[in-house]
Order: C-alpha cells, then structure tokens, then sequence
C-alpha cells in the first residue's frame, strides 16, 4: 500500500501511473456513488409512497438530503484544506453507504426521510472533498484538466443510465434495490481511495480548531435558505415564510460579522472580495439556477405538454447528459491550446442559451430530431463550462485553501439549483393555473377547473383516467379539456425557459468580469 504524503503538491509527482490512475478511478466511483443515488431515486419515488404511503412527505424525500448535504459542503471543504482530504472522504464513503442501506430498510416515510437526511451529510462530505482531491494529484492544470475528463466521463455515464436503471430496478427487483445498488459501488471505491489515494495536506502550521460558531451560522443561514426556497412554490403561510426570511438573512449577517474577526474562519471572507473568484461563484450560482430549470422542467413539457410517455421523454432528455461528457473531452482538447481559455466560457454559454431558446420554441409538432439537437448542445454547453469554472477556480485560490474555494463553487451551484427549480417552479405553476382559468372561461367549461389545476393530471395516468370518466359521465369531451391544459403548460413553462434564456443572457455578462485565466499554474 502506498504511503501516505503529508508534504504539499510536489507530493503529487512522486506518484506513479499506475497509483494516479488507480487513485483517480477510486474518485470517479465516489463521483458515481453520489451521481447514481441522485438520478435512480426519481424514477422509484411514486412505488415507494405506494408501499409506505405518507404522501405528504414525498418532497422531504429530496429536501432532507439536500438541506444536510448543502450545509455541510463548506464546512468539510474547510476541514479538508486542515487535515488532508483522504479521511473524510473514506469516512464520507462509509457513512453515505451505510445510509444508503437505511433507506433500503425504511419501513415508513419518515424513517427514509432521516436516512435521507444521513445521507446528504455524506453526500456533502463527498462532493465537498472529492473534486479538491484533483488539484492535490494535479498540480499542474494542464494535466489536471486531461485526467478531469475522468470525472466528467462518470458523471455523464451515471446520469445517463440512471433514470432508467431506477426504473428496472423498480420495477423487477423493488424499490429497495435502488438504495442497496449503492453498496458495491461503495465498496469499490473504498478499497480503490483507501489503496491508492494519498494523504497530502497543504497547510505547514498544526491543524487549527474548527469554527464552530461559524459552522452552526453556516448551517442556519443555508438551512432557512433552503426550506425557504423549497417552500415558497407550496403556498406556506406567509407567518413561516417571513420567518424564515428574516432567520436566513440575520443568520446571513452573523455569519459575515463572525467570519471577519474569527482567527481561523471556516469561510474565508476575502473569497468573498476575490476579483478572480467572486465572478466564478456567481457564474456557478446562475448556471446551477439555468441547468435546474431546463433539466427539472424540460421533461415535464415532453410528457405533460406534448403527452409523450416517460420512455419517450427520457430519449429526448438523455443526449443532454450524455453531451455533458462529450463537451467536457472537447473542452480538454482544445482550451489548453487556447492563449486566453476564457473564451471557452463564451462558447459553453452560447450553445446552452441555443438550447435553452429552443425549449422556447419547440411544441408537439416539432420534429424529435430537433429536440434531440437542441439538447445536444445543451449538454455540450455544459461540459465546456462546469469543468473550466472548476478549473479556474482552483487555478485563482491558493493553495492551502483550494477545499474551501472548491467547496464555496460547488455550493453556490447547488443554491443556484435550487432557486431555480423553486422560482422557476413557481412561475410555471402560477401561469399553468392562469392559462387553464382563462382556457376554461373561453370555452364556458369553467366547472372543470378544480379537476385541471394541478398538472399532475397530464402525467399521472390514474388522474387521468378519473377525468375522462367524469367528463363521460357528463358528456364532455375530455380530450379537448386535457388538450387545453396541455397548451396551458407549454406556454407556462415557455415563459420559464425564457428566463433561463434572459439569464444566460447575463451570465456573458459574468464571463466578462472573470478576469484572464492562465494554465500555467496556481497560486501559492
């Protein structure tokens, strides 16, 4: 077994080949681990409220995992930069599997909600110290960036196959299946990092205490933020919606005052005042609020709007993952040869808003080939601007604090994600039910709003089949109701995908503002 490397990057170089290539694909099965888990559950989540019933927790299912997993991203991204990334990311393993069993053995909806919970505590460990294990190995970002495609590769590959493994998985082995598939990728990928991956660390002086006054604000600030986030398209009383907002932006406030004069603070204020880092976070942030909004709410438009069946919708959607990979080696291949790599931030932007434009434009009629197309550049967009905001990050922060910097990145995507399935979410919901009102109205057929106001009844198929049975027994039509809630859907979320396309707009705005990037080397 290879030694572990206390010493900083030059560490790295005394590693073989066959040790680097080893250690690396221990990273992408963690990658996987995390990837997988949060593609097949969507597919199982309706058989696991059929079995365990709780209906009005099936959103908590999704939101305990991320509101552990968000808050505990910058805090592990701190303690990575103190004491060298390998044990938390073997305890990470451990405890993201472990919890994974949990939810295999749930046997009510609260119990898998806890478990949930669990998990996105390892998830968060996960995602906050795996991808800053690469500058550890790489130091130089040429070389970082040809093994990245790794990363994006496993990525790709794990969101691709699983929306349809979860529901194979499903449906001949059980829902519990899709939880216990994560043991021999878990178990892979602790024997591949307990092997192969060193133990470097950056940081010359003792590891110092963790902030905990600073964790516990962390905490509370993203916590209110996300329940607030995930609460506001569900029509919560105001009361608790005010409270929230006012416990997110004092916690917010806190937290900044604390962070300034705390010796050792796990969230480093001048990252926050970096002319190099500051633009890369806002571009993470809207580009995780872009990606949620097409990804969350494209295959709503394919099966509730066009009436495609789920197998027909995962066919359109599946080139953009797949592209995502396929932009990422692209990218490999040709920003290294670039003088100035920011250009290929304008380039991933440009065919994203392509993609995005098109969902603007595209309706039943529109040929498949077309959709297909248009995600195509989509997940090409992607694949050419994710790993390059990796890059330049890791290339701009120094090094003894490349955790929390890559943390803070892949934090403010998953903010972004989340404002942007919520907000976006709730504008599609509000101009879904004003289409259908003023539809209704139009034709005198106002009585079958109450059966129509909630979309689920265009992609839930019992829902369905009660409404034609009520308009037959009335002597309506049906068909011609679910027709105008179809058309209702579209042209709401058409209004959301203009968002995303205003946005991108913005977001070259923000390409402009990161300042010339070098792959020559990282700060000290």
């Amino acid at each position: 077994m290879p030694d572990d490397k206390n010493s900083s990057a030059t560490a790295s170089h005394e590693l073989g080949f066959r040790q680097t290539l080893l250690a690396m694909l221990g990273l992408c099965f963690v990658l996987i681990l995390v990837a997988l888990d949060q593609t097949v559950i969507g597919t199982a989540l309706p058989t696991v409220v059929a079995e365990l019933h709780g209906f009005e927790l099936y959103a908590w299912v999704g939101t305990s995992y991320l509101l552990t997993s968000i808050i505990t991203v910058p805090i592990f991204g701190k303690l990575g930069d103190e004491h060298g990334r390998k044990p938390f990311v073997l305890a990470a393993i451990v405890l993201f599997t472990s919890a994974s069993m949990l939810c295999g053995w749930a046997q009510s909806m609260l119990q898998l909600v806890l478990a949930r919970g669990v998990q996105g505590i390892g998830g968060g460990m996960l995602v906050a110290t795996t991808f800053a294990c690469i500058p550890d190995l790489f130091p130089d970002p040429k070389s970082r960036l040809r093994w990245q495609i790794m990363f994006s590769t496993s990525f790709g590959l794990a969101n691709a196959v699983g929306p349809s493994m979860g529901g194979y998985l499903t449906e001949h082995w059980g829902w519990r299946s899709v939880f216990f598939v994560n043991l021999p990728v878990g178990l892979a990928s602790l024997l591949f990092v307990s092997r192969y991956l060193p133990r470097i660390r950056h940081s010359a002086h003792q590891p110092s205490p963790l902030d905990w006054q600073g964790s516990a604000l962390i905490a509370l600030a993203l916590g209110s933020m996300q329940l607030l986030v995930e609460w506001l398209p569900q029509q919560k009383p105001v009361a608790w919606l005010l409270i929230l907002g006012g416990v997110m932006l004092t916690s917010a406030m806190l937290l900044v005052w604390w962070e300034r004069r705390c010796p050792n603070p796990v969230l480093p204020m001048n990252m926050l005042s970096d002319r190099h880092l500051v633009p890369l976070f806002l571009l993470s942030l809207s580009m995780g609020f872009c990606m949620f909004a097409v990804m969350y709410y494209a295959p709503l438009m394919f099966q509730g709007g066009f009436g495609l069946s789920p197998n027909q919708a995962g066919l359109l959607i599946t080139p953009f993952a797949v592209f995502i990979t396929v932009g990422s080696i692209a990218n490999g291949r040709i920003v290294t040869r670039l003088s100035s790599p920011n250009w290929m931030l304008y380039v991933g932007a440009a065919l994203f808003w392509v993609a995005a434009y098109a969902l603007t434009q595209v309706h039943a009629s529109t040929p498949h080939l077309t959709v297909v197309l248009a995600m195509m550049a989509g997940g090409v967009g992607i694949g050419m601007l994710l790993p390059n905001l990796t890059l330049f990050t890791q290339a701009s922060a120094p090094r003894h604090q490349l955790g929390v910097a890559t943390a803070m990145l892949q934090s403010t995507r998953m903010m972004g994600g989340m404002l942007g399935t919520a907000l976006v979410g709730t504008w599609v919901s509000h101009h879904y039910v004003q289409g259908v009102q003023e539809a209704l109205a139009h034709h005198g057929q106002t009585a079958w709003l109450a059966s129509l106001a909630d979309p689920q009844v265009l992609v839930d198929r019992a829902a369905m089949a009660t409404l034609k049975t009520q308009a037959l027994q009335t002597g309506q039509d049906a068909s011609a109701l679910l027709d105008l809630a179809r058309q209702s859907l579209v042209e709401a979320i058409h209004g959301g995908q203009w968002v995303v396309v205003v946005l991108m707009a913005g977001v070259a705005v923000l390409a402009r503002c990161v300042p010339p990037m070098s792959l020559h080397g990282d700060k000290a």
